[in-house]
C-alpha cells in the first residue's frame, strides 16, 4: 500500500495526461492507494462541481484510510521542528501527510517537490 498525496489524486482525479495520475491509477485499480483525513481535507477543499464531489464521495467508500492518530500527530511535531531547524519551509499539511506515511510506514506517492525536503527529514526521525 502508498499514501498518496493530494498533488498526485488531484492530477488523477482531473484526469490529466502525467505519470503522477497513470501512478495513481495504478495503485487505484490494483488496491494499493491509501489517503489520510488531512488528504481528503485537502481534496474537499479543492473540489469543483458535481460531478468532481460524486466521484470523491464515491471514493471515499473505496480507497484505504490510514489513521491520523496520537502517533501521527506526536511525529508531525517533531518533523516541523526538524524542518524549521533545517530551514525547510513548508506546509503544515504537507508535514501531517509525509509524518502520517512515515508512522505507517508506508512510502508516499507524490509530485509536490515540499515532499523531496521533508522526508528525508522524516527518515533521520
Amino acid at each position: 500500500m502508498k499514501l498518496v498525496d493530494t498533488s498526485s489524486w488531484v492530477e488523477y482525479l482531473r484526469g490529466r495526461e502525467s505519470e503522477a495520475g497513470d501512478r495513481v491509477e495504478v495503485l487505484v485499480l490494483s488496491g494499493e492507494a491509501a489517503w489520510c483525513d488531512m488528504t481528503l481535507v485537502e481534496l474537499w477543499h479543492g473540489v469543483r462541481g458535481a460531478k468532481e464531489k460524486r466521484e470523491l464521495a464515491e471514493m471515499e467508500n473505496e480507497i484505504e484510510r490510514v489513521p491520523v492518530n496520537e502517533a501521527v500527530w506526536r511525529l508531525a511535531s517533531k518533523l516541523a521542528l526538524r524542518c524549521r531547524e533545517k530551514g525547510v519551509t513548508v506546509p503544515t499539511s504537507d508535514i501531517v501527510i509525509a509524518a502520517c506515511g512515515a508512522a505507517h510506514k508506508l512510502e508516499l506517492e507524490h509530485c509536490d517537490g515540499h515532499f523531496d525536503d521533508i522526508l528525508p527529514l522524516a527518515k533521520a526521525l
